[in-house]
């Protein structure tokens, strides 16, 4: 199903629409002694901190032409990370660029950014966690963009995609309620969209196999992704496979695709 573009309307009073992007990333690592798994815990708690993930976020806010108004950041002890932004549609700074819906482009991956956000909000909690005996780590991070008015956060997407090595990503997308025009008719949805993928530069979209799941008459929106290529050097801390056994390679990628393929499926699967 196609949705047509949408000329830009002309509103009786505000645009009431809710656009909210939840962007749910995964990293998987074995790391094969007791040690070796705190030492990974520690690394992806340092990597993912607090003060980083504000800076994430904030370019975000740059991204989607929005004002922030507030933060509210935690670093939790033992690990892991919790930010949220309170946000504005553009209008505070009048110098911030003006985000667009009209297109299904990848937004920008900005170098440096200058961000401030007022009705909306940004917020990112992170997870990490490690099997007690199979020797798998995993990290997720949990992020949701949720703005009321005329910016939408799906032009971040294809920034937060670069900003963390996923292995798997799921992407939810979903527009709520509805704004009128000047003659009283509804509108549930004030931009064109087919499909998440389409706000995913060619490069990213290349590196993973992706699965949509759409709802259009609901405007409804999922994508679901995961790498294609496997090297397990990629996945082993504090240990290379060249220190390894043949067969001990052997069952530490099983258990790791094992472990991939139940995240992206989001079932327990007895053989892979």
């Amino acid at each position: 199903m196609e949705i047509k573009a949408i000329k830009k309307l002309q509103l009786y009073g505000f645009n009431n629409l809710t656009k909210t992007l939840s962007f749910n990333m995964y990293d998987i690592c074995y790391a094969k002694s007791p040690d070796d798994r705190k030492g990974y815990l520690e690394y992806i708690d340092e990597q993912y901190n607090a003060e980083r993930l504000t800076n994430i976020l904030t370019n975000v806010a740059e991204i989607i032409g929005a004002n922030i108004l507030n933060i509210a950041k935690q670093d939790y002890d033992p690990m892991g990370a919790s930010v949220t932004m309170l946000v504005a549609e553009g209008g505070v700074h009048n110098d911030l660029p003006e985000a667009s819906n009209d297109t299904e482009t990848p937004g920008p991956i900005p170098e440096t950014v200058l961000a401030h956000l007022d009705k909306s909000h940004i917020t990112v909690h992170t997870y990490p966690e490690s099997h007690p005996d199979d020797g798998i780590s995993t990290f997720r991070a949990d992020i949701d963009v949720s703005t009321c008015g005329r910016i939408s956060p799906l032009k971040a997407l294809n920034y937060l995609i670069h900003s963390f090595d996923a292995d798997i990503m799921t992407i939810d997308y979903r527009v709520r309620g509805f704004t009128r025009d000047i003659n009283g008719k509804k509108f549930f949805i004030d931009h064109k969209i087919n499909s998440i993928q389409n706000y995913i530069s060619i490069d990213r979209k290349d590196m993973y196999q992706m699965i949509d799941v759409n709802v259009y008459q609901d405007n409804i929106f999922h994508t679901k992704a995961i790498l294609k290529e496997f090297d397990l050097d990629n996945y082993l801390f504090g240990v290379t496979k060249k220190e390894l056994q043949t067969g001990e390679k052997k069952k530490i990628k099983q258990k790791l695709k094992k472990e991939m393929a139940e995240i992206f499926y989001g079932r327990n699967i007895t053989k892979v």
